[in-house]
């Protein structure tokens, strides 16, 4: 076999798998839709308002229930039956996306509109993301699963390197409201994959039964294990502050480099989403993700995000996103795989809901704040802030491997 068909059967091993093959289809339209509308929706807010706050509101708000009350979606996830709450997710956060075209294009649309739709659209992913990450094992086994978790970062920044670029087109020509429509008509795609998928194919986790103090449980055990404790703290301290880029790239392109149209908006996004897929695809291509790498990556993300904050130019910063984008998913997706990775079948979902809560449910403090930092001072500086804090935190986690490290010499010694 010759190096590149090692090179692509080992990268692309668990799209060897029917039902995580239609998937993975179904999910890059879908996606493309939600980077659409990410692009038109921070758009719309600027346009009618024109700050910084409000688009960090509005971004915060779409990810307010998961900080709240994302212990219970992962408990949801782990009682039921997975793909039937991603049917009923699916349809619901179509319907949100219908609803929010149809004002825009009846000139009816106000920022608390968007505010509200943007809240719902939380509730949906509540229940949709603890969900969608504990089915991918049912899809292709615990021994796939590292490969088919990176693979789906890859999907979610294809999807991130193609729907802007769309959505900057379409917001140039034909306005804000056809990226909403286009949207949710993607949804279609995934409810088609789910009912083409063959259920013999499965291999389903156990259903947990109701019991009391389940969620205290789920954070118990987490909280126990020093690796899982460890990254999930990460994801969190990462989330809450680097991971913005809906805020602070749409605020860069117009009020740093005083670029007024959506395309060159796009432009960045899409640099991140290129650079994404190229992170995604080396993180696919390991066979398994160790806390050593995670470390090396935090610091390398926070290393080229800093470079992007000082880009002379719109051109240099989206040449910089390029790296950004590759080591910021080669990251979140070495965190997802560990977390899966180390935890029981039983704790999959309330594991993955706090893993989700670090990750997404960070972000109605992330936004506002860092949005309130960009208006006090400018969008260079809340990029900082954001690759700062990446930076202290591989700085962190190298120093808890060594004492890890030497712990482990003790117990061995004595």
């Amino acid at each position: 076999m010759s190096a590149a068909k090692r090179f692509s059967s080992k990268t692309f091993a668990a799209l060897s798998v029917r039902n995580f093959r239609l998937y993975f289809i179904g999910q890059l339209i879908s996606v493309s839709g939600t980077w659409m509308q990410s692009v038109a929706q921070g758009w719309l807010v600027l346009q009618l308002t024109g700050s910084s706050v409000d688009l960090g509101i509005a971004v915060a708000l779409q990810y307010l229930p998961m900080l709240l009350l994302g212990s219970y979606g992962g408990l949801i996830a782990d009682r039921h039956e997975k793909r039937r709450i991603l049917y009923c997710t699916q349809v619901s956060a179509g319907l949100l996306a219908l609803v929010l075209g149809l004002l825009v294009t009846s000139h009816h649309v106000t920022v608390d509109t968007v505010y509200v739709l943007a809240a719902l659209l939380g509730v949906v992913n509540l229940f949709d993301n603890p969900a969608r990450q504990a089915f991918v094992q049912e899809m292709v086994g615990r021994d796939l699963i590292a490969n088919a978790v990176s693979l789906n970062s890859v999907l979610m920044n294809a999807g991130r390197l193609i729907g802007p670029g769309i959505a900057a087109g379409f917001i140039a020509v034909v306005g804000t409201a056809v990226c909403f429509y286009a949207n949710s008509v993607s949804y279609l795609a995934v409810l088609l994959a789910l009912v083409l998928m063959r259920r013999s194919e499965f291999l389903p986790m156990k259903i947990v039964e109701r019991q009391k103090g389940q969620l205290r449980l789920g954070v118990k055990y987490v909280a126990q294990n020093p690796l899982l404790r460890n990254v999930i703290l990460s994801v969190a301290v990462v989330g809450t502050f680097a991971y913005n880029f809906t805020v602070t790239l749409p605020l860069l392109t117009r009020h740093t480099f005083h670029q007024t149209s959506a395309a060159d908006y796009g432009l960045l996004m899409a640099s991140m989403g290129l650079g994404a897929i190229f992170g995604g695809l080396f993180i696919a291509h390991r066979s398994r993700p160790t806390p050593q790498l995670l470390a090396t990556l935090t610091l390398c993300f926070g290393f080229f995000m800093t470079l992007t904050s000082f880009a002379p130019s719109i051109t240099w910063a989206e040449i910089a996103l390029v790296p950004t984008g590759a080591f910021s998913i080669a990251f979140i997706s070495t965190a997802n795989a560990t977390v899966q990775l180390n935890s029981s079948q039983q704790m999959r979902g309330r594991v993955m809901s706090l893993y989700a809560i670090a990750f997404l449910g960070t972000t109605p403090i992330g936004a506002p704040l860092i949005g309130a930092i960009v208006a006090l001072s400018n969008p260079r500086v809340g990029i900082q802030v954001g690759s700062g804090v990446a930076l202290v935190t591989g700085i962190w986690l190298v120093l808890s491997l060594r004492q890890d490290e030497r712990s482990t010499q003790v117990l061995q010694m004595a």
